[in-house]
């Protein structure tokens, strides 16, 4: 199952609307990236299944501060 090792997040359950409003259902998939991330604190790599948004936000605070805002140790 796509899911990020952090968040937790996955796909969402959706409707298609057409022009006549016929609702069906989809799925709405994340994107899901397997990155190997640099822990300074760690000196070392730990590949992680992120989503962009993650990925974007470890960028700016860092995977540890990331990880402590969401309560799951790396």
């Amino acid at each position: 199952m796509a899911k990020s090792d952090i968040t937790g997040k996955r796909k969402l359950s959706a409707q298609n609307v057409s022009h006549s409003n016929i609702k069906t259902k989809r799925w709405q998939n994340v994107n899901i990236q397997e990155r190997r991330v640099w822990v300074p604190e760690y000196k070392r790599f730990i590949s992680l299944k992120l989503t962009t948004r993650d990925i974007r936000t470890i960028d700016k605070i860092g995977l540890l501060a990331y990880a402590k805002r969401y309560g799951v140790k790396v």
